[in-house]
């Protein structure tokens, strides 16, 4: 015992020296000392230490670069063995006007089979893995993006992969038919799944932009899914599928080099179906209608089980807000954090936002409430500020003068607190989300398409600190005088008018009409 407390006052490492001299003097098991190495001192035979330092803020810009045939190749250089690179196209759901619903839905689901270099989905997936790759697309309201994320080494073959696929597709028969089968087991998925978030955004947007742009509905009809063949494709893709239409972005490559494989792959290459001059192009603005759009649907029966989730109602309420150009859009991400919302069975701390108002006003307050959710969707032309929110089909009306009232006192005092944690929050969640290599491509490319550049994070965090409670006011009041959007799913039989909810909205408290009965 008391050798062990003489070791260790004296120390693991022995006797201290000075300076240069100072090493660690220890013995190996077998009794030889350690060779004596200074622990401050560059080591023998060592080459001198290159420490990382800060560079000029150019390095962070995002480099765009133009082609001879119109398209945009975007990078942004970032640290790591792999890279994201992908091609943005603006074309979605909101341009199939002159078409058949679902085009672009039938497009995701193609994306990736046979072209004609690769006889199959497997052909190309086995080229990714040689390269450590995968590939995805999405298709949204206004963009359809195909992405592959690979070693930075396979840049040329992962380029000339996007542009086959893209502008090369095969679209056999076999392929379409399978497609036709996914799209039905999705949208018969769509229905019966527990969480209706996905069917109200569809709802809410038909309401908010009856028959127009962003309010055509994104997933195909099930009685188009037989009527979208071949030559339906490539009548939309002619017009749409236009290298003035298109962003290559990259992240984690060289520009010079992502723009020399645009060049070699995607410059002068002959679409499958045809470079004819293109004449259906829809340029249509979205028109803001307002109106309600209601399904009446037995939703006791959802989710069975030995913990079945509860018989609810669904409401989404919405009111137009601004595009993301324009400037009152960085006011109106603040709002949306700033109301923020969740489920009554989440669980977390400030950062989870249980100090948001939904949480504090609504679901603190009202324990039947089962989720208030704030939710901003923003285009090149429009916006959507919209609440949604669920409970007991018997307390739909109560629910509705919640979310009402909650919208009147947005215009109300917005204390200086609650305001600064809402940037704090917002700018947080946009660095911690720019962390991820497939989000700042997708912000790149999404950028790109709308603007031909790009604002990079640090001027978006300067201009979140610049708003202030007048800002949030101002917004606020404008969005008002909007007639509202709303859609409503479940047992409907307590919903409120259209109208009384509109006259809610634009009264002085936000409650709805009183309404009598003479027998009950």
């Amino acid at each position: 015992m008391a050798a062990a407390m003489a070791w260790l006052r004296r120390g693991a490492w022995g006797p201290a020296r000075r300076g240069c001299g100072l090493a660690a003097v220890r013995s190996y098991s077998g009794g030889g000392a350690y060779p004596s190495v200074s622990l401050t001192c560059p080591l023998p035979g060592v080459p001198k230490a290159v420490f990382a330092a800060a560079e000029g803020r150019e390095r962070f810009e995002t480099r765009v670069t133009v082609l001879e045939n119109g398209l945009r190749v975007a990078s942004q250089k970032k640290f790591g063995q792999f890279c994201t690179v992908g091609l943005l196209i603006n074309s979605g759901s909101r341009h199939e006007a002159k078409y058949l619903s679902g085009i672009s839905h039938f497009l995701e689901k193609l994306a990736f089979s046979s072209t004609a270099q690769f006889g199959s989905k497997d052909e190309i997936l086995l080229t990714l893995e040689k390269h450590g790759g995968i590939c995805d697309c999405q298709a949204s309201r206004d963009t359809i993006m195909y992405a592959v994320s690979a070693d930075a080494k396979g840049l040329d073959t992962v380029v000339n992969l996007l542009a086959d696929v893209a502008l090369q597709p095969r679209l056999s028969d076999e392929e379409i038919e399978m497609t036709r089968t996914a799209i039905r087991f999705e949208l018969e998925d769509l229905n019966m799944r527990p969480d209706p978030e996905p069917l109200l955004t569809e709802m809410i947007h038909a309401a908010a932009y009856r028959d127009n742009t962003v309010g055509l509905n994104r997933f195909c009809p099930v009685e188009n899914t037989d009527k979208i063949d071949r030559e339906v494709l490539h009548s939309y893709l002619r017009n749409y599928y236009t290298p003035d239409r298109m962003v290559l972005a990259g992240v984690g490559i060289e520009h010079e080099q992502l723009v020399e494989c645009a060049r070699k792959h995607l410059l002068g290459v002959e679409p499958v179906w045809g470079s004819g001059q293109t004449k259906d192009v829809d340029r249509s603005v979205a028109q803001y209608t307002g109106g309600i759009v209601k399904v009446e649907k037995d939703m006791s029966d959802v989710s069975l089980g030995p913990t079945p989730i509860p018989e609810l109602t669904h409401i989404m309420i919405g009111l137009e807000s601004c595009s993301f150009l324009e400037e009152d859009f960085i006011p109106f991400a603040v709002l949306n954090m700033m109301m923020g919302g969740g489920g009554s069975f989440s669980a977390g701390g400030p950062g989870k936002g249980m100090f948001t108002r939904l949480y504090l006003n609504v679901l603190n307050r009202h324990h039947w409430m089962y989720n208030a959710t704030s939710y901003h969707h923003s285009y090149e032309d429009t916006g959507l500020l919209c609440i949604h929110a669920s409970a007991d089909p018997k307390q739909v009306r109560e629910m509705v003068e919640i979310i009402t009232r909650e919208f009147i006192l947005m215009a109300g005092a917005v204390g200086e607190v609650e305001l600064e944690r809402a940037k704090t929050q917002l700018k947080s969640m946009l660095m911690m989300n720019l962390e991820s290599r497939p989000v700042i491509f997708e912000d790149v490319g999404r950028q790109v398409l709308a603007t031909n550049t790009r604002k990079l994070p640090h001027e978006l965090c300067a201009l979140i600190s610049q708003v202030k409670s007048a800002d949030i006011k101002r917004v606020v009041t404008k969005m008002l005088h909007k007639k509202p959007a709303v859609a409503a799913l479940g047992d409907l039989t307590d919903l409120p008018t259209y109208e009384h909810i509109q006259t809610a909205l634009s009264s002085k408290d936000g409650r709805l009409p009183r309404m009598y009965r003479l027998f009950r």
